[in-house]
This record gives structure tokens, C-alpha cells and sequence, in this order.
């Protein structure tokens, strides 16, 4: 099923031109472009035009251009970067889960919206970003490249996309290796529930890529809102637990606090950043965990 593409909300974009996106190696040298480049006018190549928005810097509109057309436009560079930007979003079953009071809003919807964002900032930087979507037997794939038309190609796959099976095997993952070269940024947006998605950023850590991961959860698993008699099903395996919400609640909640915890030090041992994300949440939530200019990682 198609659904119609997702747009950053216009307080999300604002927020976003104040983020950059940076990895553990730069230096902070001036320039376009995440990551040690040379200044604006050494070796930077016209890439489009697009809409003046506020917040652009004003000496990047053309004025000439601005003369012809009585309308605001800014010129894209475009510039060689040292590494690309890999979105990977999990799209297994447990992906589609929602809260009740927001059913139409899943953890997949939610990665894809996060996605665009990164893909956003890659943009307004100058830097190639690709995406990756492991499930069960499919590995969606798009090959890192720059501009509005490779935003504009994310959303059509984005609208196509859902989630279904389990997380992809090893047969299934065999591609991604060869094409996540060893000083890209790796984003991984996933409930983080699948050993299959854990065992597959760290060996990405273990080469030398660097990975932030973003754990997705429902605001129902973070507070467990359950009151009277609930029949809770595995999407994936199908398996199902009938039970009462208000006895299970407090045994649920140390169980599920520890299993992050435990999530957190194998991320924290495999030198892999990382946040969680609650649906209720504001979508730009763990980029500005990350990006901000004081922000760490949880």
C-alpha cells in the first residue's frame, strides 16, 4: 500500500538549520559540508537552484536571478565530502506498532520522518546520503548521492515502504558490506527488539564505520498505560500473553528498563552512540541528541 509522502513540519525544519551533522573525526575546519573542506570558492561546483526559506543566508541568493523572476532563489553547492551519510531503517512487523491514542502514527512512519530529516540536513550541507531497509528477505537499497531530487527519490520509496516479517538474515544483509564505506556515518533506526539488527551495527562498528542508533519506542512501552484484560501478540512470532495490564505493569516496567540497560552497555562496549526516541516525542528529538552543539548521546 502507497501512502502519501511524508513532509517535515516547518517548526522540525527551523529547528534542524541550527544541527550539523558531524562524525567523531572532524576538526571543526570552516566550510560547506559536514566534514573538513575547503572554503566557498575553492573547488565547490554549482549544483541547483531552490526557494529562498528563511534562515538562508542572504549571500547565497541570486540576485541576478532574483532580477529576471522578482522571486528568492539560493544556489546548492555541491563539493566532494570524505563520506557518505547511510540511513538504515528496520522495517520488520514489530516496526508497525502504535500507541492507541495515536494509531495511524507507527515507529515506521516515525524512522521515515527522522530519515528525511537527516536527509534534510545532508542536504542543506552539501553531503551525499543513502538508505538502506533490512527486513525479512528484502534489502531495500539507494546508492548515496546529493540534492533535492535524491530527498525527493526517498520519499516516493518511504510512501512504498512498510513493515512485515522478521529482520533480514545474513543472506539478505550480504550486500550492505560492500557498500558502506569505512569512514561513512551509519544511522540505524530500529526498536532495537531483533539480535539480527544489533549483531549488524556492531560488526559495522567493529570495521571502522561510525554508527548512532536510534531506539524507537511506543509511549504505551515506555509508561505501560494498562488497565483490566489485554491479550498482547508478538508481530513477529505471533505469539501471544493474555493477561491483566494493572498486574503485569510493574513487572513489565523493570523488565523492559532492564533490557535497555543492557542494550545501552553493548552499544556503549562497541563505541556505537545512542538515543531513544518515544513517539510522543518531537520527531527531531535524537538529532538534536546528537548534532546540537552540546548535544550528547543518551
Amino acid at each position: 500500500m502507497t501512502r502519501a509522502p511524508l513532509t517535515i513540519p516547518p517548526e522540525v525544519r527551523s529547528r534542524l538549520r541550527r544541527l550539523a551533522l558531524r562524525t567523531r573525526r572532524d576538526r571543526g575546519d570552516a566550510g560547506f559540508g559536514m566534514h573538513a573542506s575547503r572554503n566557498k570558492g575553492s573547488g565547490i561546483e554549482f549544483s541547483q537552484y531552490r526557494s529562498y526559506e528563511p534562515g538562508d543566508e542572504p549571500r547565497r541568493i541570486d540576485w541576478k536571478l532574483f532580477a529576471r523572476s522578482d522571486r528568492f532563489f539560493v544556489r546548492e553547492a555541491e563539493q566532494e565530502s570524505p563520506v557518505s551519510v547511510w540511513v538504515l531503517i528496520d522495517a520488520s512487523a514489530s516496526m508497525a506498532q502504535a500507541d492507541r491514542a495515536r494509531p495511524g502514527w507507527s515507529r515506521l512512519d516515525a524512522a521515515k520522518l527522522i530519515a528525511l530529516c537527516i536527509a534534510e540536513l545532508a542536504t542543506m550541507q552539501g553531503d551525499r546520503f543513502g538508505w538502506i531497509t533490512p527486513k525479512q528477505g528484502a534489502l531495500g537499497l539507494a546508492d548515496p548521492r546529493r540534492g533535492r531530487a535524491q530527498m525527493a527519490r526517498m520519499q516516493v520509496d518511504f510512501a512504498r515502504l512498510g513493515a512485515s516479517g522478521t529482520f533480514a538474515d545474513s543472506a539478505t544483509l550480504a550486500p550492505l558490506w560492500n557498500r558502506i564505506a569505512a569512514r561513512d556515518l551509519v544511522i540505524f533506526l530500529s526498536d532495537c527488539f531483533d539480535e539480527g539488527g544489533i549483531a549488524m551495527i556492531e560488526r559495522l562498528a567493529r570495521a571502522g564505520r561510525e554508527v548512532l542508533s536510534v531506539q524507537m519506542l511506543t509511549a504505551e512501552e515506555r509508561d505501560f498505560p494498562f488497565h483490566g484484560g489485554f491479550r498482547f501478540r508478538d508481530p513477529e512470532t505471533g505469539e501471544e500473553l493474555v493477561t491483566d495490564g494493572a498486574m503485569l505493569r510493574e513487572t513489565f516496567l523493570e523488565r523492559f528498563a532492564a533490557a535497555r540497560e543492557a542494550l545501552a552497555a553493548r552499544l556503549d562496549a562497541a563505541g556505537i552512540r545512542h538515543a531513544a526516541y518515544v513517539l510522543d516525542q518531537p520527531v527531531d528529538a535524537p538529532l538534536q541528541s546528537f548534532f546540537a552543539a552540546k548535544g550528547r548521546a543518551a
